[in-house]
């Protein structure tokens, strides 16, 4: 598959996960995210060959597998090549196994090591946000923090990679519940960038290229704004646990949970919008008989 073009020298690797190339003026190339894997990975490396260019540097978005786990591959063919990520998610693709402890909350089972939650570890190098020059390229970086700890959407010109701060709309349908560790910070990261000025193109992290970026914003806020509400719904059924909460929500959102992954990451998306609803004093918890169970006020 090509690379399709986004604009003069910024072009995109389309995928379930899309991967951004940005031309420096030497026939060099930044990789913006790379793929869940060797496949994503190796057919990203051909796209490139075809289109004349040499990978000078990887940027990842964020630390979730699937952005990160072709780096291993890349840097077998290009071992010099530079890796930079936000700090604490460079922390994470380090160290992968960070991923799925964070999740379960101790040593992950094997079933929680898979490639979707557990990539090959790459030496990824801390970048703070701002205008950075990397591999010839320069690159706005913006903070959107919310789907992960820290995330950065990517800024060229008129052209905005949003990383999964913002979702096409085909993947907000196929996933009722999307990703998050902290849901007030994912709609104002949303909302900040529906917001930007001059931007001609907006990429998501999942889906094609849109034109309208206040649009595609307002569409995943109000996704989000849903989310907390089916959570503050079933807190309303009665007192409950985290886990009572999360089938509840599957069952009234007809999703059906069939392997491990599945639960611990649905179960982070209850858990950071039960917190928003605590912030905003909807919500409150208390430990009964050896449980830690949310009532709504």
């Amino acid at each position: 598959m090509p690379l399709t073009p986004l604009g003069p020298g910024v072009h995109f690797f389309p995928s379930a996960v899309n991967s951004v190339v940005v031309e420096d003026s030497h026939g060099g190339a930044l990789l913006v995210d790379t793929g869940l894997d060797e496949s994503h990975a190796r057919k990203l490396l051909r796209a490139l060959e075809e289109t004349g260019l040499t990978p000078v540097a990887i940027l990842n978005t964020h630390s979730h597998a699937d952005h990160h786990g072709g780096n291993a591959f890349i840097l077998k063919r290009f071992p010099e090549l530079p890796v930079y990520a936000p700090p604490v998610e460079s922390a994470i693709i380090n160290d992968p196994m960070l991923e799925p402890l964070y999740l379960f909350g101790a040593c992950p089972p094997p079933e929680l090591r898979t490639r979707f939650l557990l990539a090959p570890p790459s030496p990824a190098q801390p970048i703070r946000s701002g205008v950075q020059r990397l591999g010839g390229v320069t690159v706005e970086l913006i903070d959107v923090p919310g789907h992960a700890v820290q995330m950065y959407a990517v800024r060229v010109g008129e052209l905005l990679y949003a990383a999964d701060a913002l979702n096409g709309p085909d993947n907000l349908h196929k996933h009722p519940l999307i990703f998050c560790v902290d849901s007030v910070q994912q709609k104002a990261s949303a909302r900040k960038l529906g917001e930007l000025d001059g931007i001609r193109v907006v990429l998501p992290g999942h889906g094609e290229p849109a034109a309208d970026l206040r649009a595609l914003a307002e569409v995943n806020v109000e996704k989000y704004g849903q989310t907390t509400r089916n959570v503050l719904e079933a807190v309303r059924q009665g007192e409950a646990t985290i886990d009572e909460l999360l089938a509840r929500v599957c069952n009234d959102l007809n999703i059906q949970m069939s392997n491990a992954p599945s639960v611990v990451l649905n179960r982070s998306v209850i858990s950071a919008h039960l917190v928003e609803l605590q912030q905003a004093g909807q919500v409150t918890q208390a430990v009964k008989d050896n449980r830690l169970l949310f009532q709504a006020t």
